[in-house]
């Protein structure tokens, strides 16, 4: 009798044990992973990558070095992969590739991945460039908002998509995570990856690209429900549809287009990194606020931020990716 009783005692532990690791590996909807991204979260990083430690993150610089080691160590510490070698982020960029711009000094991109579970051979590029201007007659300039909003967004966006694809419910597709250097100086960072790529270009279905999030521009004072898009219809009809359905189905920020205009006297599409994917003919979308009286001013510093505005548009940016990574059929650039 007391040795049955064991036998049903070991039974219902196992039955338990099975039950709740059936349940830890339940999948999540893509919001939920979405709302992995909160605005606690970024503020504590951006605290930190935006704060006067990282002298300004000038490219060629030690805090630059300094930025890139942070990201590094916090793609090692959640577990999520290079996509060069074990251990290895730092796609490194040689001094003489950025025309004595960096006073002789080299420097790196940083990237990390996330392998498609069907179609591992198609990327996803998210991308943010996280150099800045450096230290200026003495006084830092942080970039909290230039952009390290876009650097520590996209870190939560691959954080997400590293927790999707832990429980078994990872993208489809590829999801490379490229942080740029050099974009300050002049695109420098992406324009080297896409004449290095680590992955075909041919295989790349889209590029992301987010610079300066973590605002209110100056021509929406008061909005704080907003996002500038740029480029998301030149070269494809269909990652313009996707992303319109994507924000109407889960966000609803106002998606304005104003900046991407072919007439815009600012010409925003050709100044920040998305922009040399485009030259080769893949499509884009570039995710703005819009400038602010602090703009390339000592006086972009963290406690600016509207974190809550940066989170609803760091989910926007997941979702789409999400979106773009998990349909039936690739992204086609149908407007060449």
């Amino acid at each position: 009798m007391i040795r049955f009783l064991l036998v049903i005692a070991v039974a219902l532990t196992v039955s338990c044990n099975s039950a709740q690791n059936a349940s830890s590996k339940i999948k999540m909807a893509p919001v939920d992973y979405a709302n992995t991204i909160t605005a606690e979260k970024l503020k504590t990083h951006l605290y930190t990558f935006a704060g006067d430690e990282m002298e300004g993150r000038r490219t060629g610089e030690n805090g630059n070095n300094k930025a890139a080691e942070y990201l590094r160590n916090m793609y090692m510490d959640e577990g999520i992969a290079s996509p060069i070698e074990e251990n290895n982020y730092y796609q490194s960029i040689p001094s003489e590739y950025f025309n004595d711009a960096t006073n002789g000094s080299p420097s790196q991109n940083v990237v990390a991945f996330i392998k498609g579970s069907e179609k591992p051979e198609e990327i996803i590029v998210i991308s943010a460039h996280y150099d800045h201007l450096g230290t200026r007659d003495g006084k830092i300039y942080n970039g909290a908002d230039d952009d390290g909003s876009g650097t520590i967004s996209i870190l939560e966006v691959a954080k997400a998509f590293q927790k999707a694809a832990n429980e078994g419910n990872g993208p489809k597709r590829s999801i490379l995570i490229l942080h740029v250097t050099g974009e300050e100086l002049g695109l420098y960072g992406s324009k080297y990856y896409t004449d290095n790529p680590l992955f075909p270009l041919k295989n790349t279905v889209v590029n992301l690209n987010v610079d300066m999030i973590g605002r209110i521009g100056s021509e929406k004072k008061g909005n704080d429900n907003y996002i500038y898009l740029i480029g998301s219809d030149k070269l494809s009809q269909e990652l313009h549809d996707l992303s319109e359905n994507v924000n109407k189905k889960y966000t609803n920020l106002e998606l304005d287009y104003k900046y991407n205009d072919d007439n815009d006297p600012n010409r925003f599409y050709y100044r920040s990194d998305h922009y040399n994917f485009a030259k080769n003919d893949i499509p884009v979308i570039f995710y703005f606020n819009g400038t602010h009286a602090d703009y390339h001013k000592e006086t972009d510093t963290p406690e600016k931020i509207e974190y809550e505005l940066m989170a609803k548009r760091a989910k926007l940016i997941f979702l789409t990716a999400w979106e773009i990574a998990n349909r039936e059929g690739r992204i086609t650039a149908d407007k060449l």
